[in-house]
């Protein structure tokens, strides 16, 4: 038995190392590709015959303007990760221990709404945003308001999470006194660190990921690119031999946020994953 549990073991481990290298392969290119000093886009060789740091220098000198779409990038995701998170807690509160009206009405319209894609409304949120002056030069603000508007109906996975705390907490707080306002920010947030971090990390990777959107509120306005967007223009309306490998070094840079955020997080965002998938 012992021996017949090591050699299953050895079949295991052989596999997840070998699929471990399929899905590192790519970043392990994008990185090297990144360091390339020589000129062209895609080469048949991996690993650089000229070693530079000119591609990182490109885009922070003088003639780049990939600073300023790394901050509006930055800018938009914090703003929506902290605003959506607060309102996601709230929705998913109230959803979770009050009882009210209409309340499960709500919940099944917020739900079927859910069910058509955003891209339906692009048209009418353009011409919306156009009106406030939220395009084009002002699409920080604009991918701001968008992401943040309609993020109650996010509830789902945060009210499954709060459904699992006992309301006998509620209710002897209740009793000696404390409002509904307390008890979330004193007793129920301290208790829900996980299933915040992951609504955080959420809300955060929608606008750091997010291009079709931000290209058609940017509408051509440097300005108001974000990374996604700006990197892509790089590609399509300049030189993509002398492009790709600046394009590899930018995406490096965007990717690094993330895996940082995800390593130190990982941990409460798999708790707050299963947490939040116990009760609906």
């Amino acid at each position: 038995m012992a021996r017949r549990r090591k050699i299953s073991n050895a079949i295991v481990y052989l596999i997840l190392i070998v699929m471990s290298i399929i899905w590192l392969f790519p970043f392990v290119g994008l990185v090297l590709q990144s360091f390339r000093g020589e000129y062209g886009g895609m080469v048949n060789y991996l690993v650089p015959k000229q070693w530079s740091l000119a591609n990182y220098q490109f885009l922070f000198g003088s003639g780049s303007n990939f600073p300023r779409w790394y901050t509006n990038t930055l800018i938009i995701s914090i703003a929506v990760a902290v605003l959506q998170t607060v309102i996601v807690i709230c929705v998913s509160y109230a959803l979770s221990r009050m009882r009210f009206k209409g309340r499960k009405a709500l919940m099944n319209i917020w739900l079927v709404l859910g069910m058509f894609p955003g891209f339906l409304t692009m048209i009418c949120l353009y011409y919306l945003l156009k009106q406030l002056g939220l395009t084009e030069a002002g699409a920080v603000p604009g991918l701001i308001l968008i992401s943040v508007a309609s993020s109650g109906m996010g509830y789902y996975v945060c009210k499954g999470y709060f459904d699992t705390i006992p309301k006998s907490l509620d209710e002897a707080a209740i009793i000696d006194g404390a409002t509904r306002a307390q008890i979330l920010w004193k007793m129920i947030i301290p208790l829900s660190k996980p299933i915040i971090i992951y609504t955080a990390l959420v809300a955060f990777m929608g606008p750091w990921c997010d291009y079709i959107f931000a290209s058609y509120v940017a509408f051509g306005n440097e300005k108001g690119y974000n990374v996604a967007v700006a990197m892509t223009r790089w590609v399509w309306t300049n030189d993509y031999q002398g492009y790709f490998t600046r394009f590899c070094a930018g995406g490096i840079l965007v990717a690094i946020p993330v895996t940082i955020l995800f390593m130190c997080l990982q941990k409460y965002y798999v708790e707050g994953v299963t947490g939040g998938a116990v009760k609906g």
